[in-house]
């Protein structure tokens, strides 16, 4: 990603506070840096506008709102011309039980990470919406035991060195 400007070990810091709280208040956050809060807050903002921080927002529990299985599947297309992988993009994005798209190098086009209500509900998706999806050849499901890592973002290095 083409960046305006390199990432320094205050920016790293910011970004590692922030992934770890994206509720931290501006205050805080400077104090963990060891800045003031105006120059914290331009350094956010810069960040925010470079897109290397995309967003803010709530790590749910699936479970409790009713998803209580998540499967990934792995789809194979008949056709892997750039117009019917693009074709089949669109036809996920506007799947709300996909979570994650991933387009693989290899025998497997694309993986998916799909939430279900229950096994019923989950049938239902997969015949209905998946498998008789335009120009899908073949689905292969694994559904999920338990989940013992789970971590948003990506390791920031030379982050935190100011945690308490």
């Amino acid at each position: 990603m083409n960046r305006p400007h390199q990432l320094d070990q205050i920016d790293l810091e910011i970004l590692a506070h922030l992934q770890a709280d994206g509720r931290m208040t501006n205050v805080d956050l400077a104090q963990k840096v060891g800045l003031t809060a105006p120059p914290c807050l331009r350094r956010v903002r810069a960040l925010e506008e470079a897109q290397v921080i995309r967003g803010y927002h709530a790590d749910l529990s699936p479970g409790d709102l009713g998803w209580s299985i998540t499967i990934f599947a792995m789809v194979s297309l008949k056709s892997q011309a750039e117009e019917d992988l693009k074709a089949f993009e669109a036809h996920v994005a506007g799947l709300p039980e996909v979570r994650e798209c991933h387009m693989l190098n290899g025998e497997i086009d694309f993986i998916l990470k799909l939430v279900a209500r229950d096994l019923p509900s989950f049938q239902s998706f997969l015949t209905g919406k998946l498998t008789s999806a335009p120009n899908v050849a073949s689905v292969k499901t694994s559904l999920t035991i338990r989940t013992s890592k789970s971590l948003i973002g990506v390791p920031v290095q030379g982050g935190q060195s100011h945690a308490g």
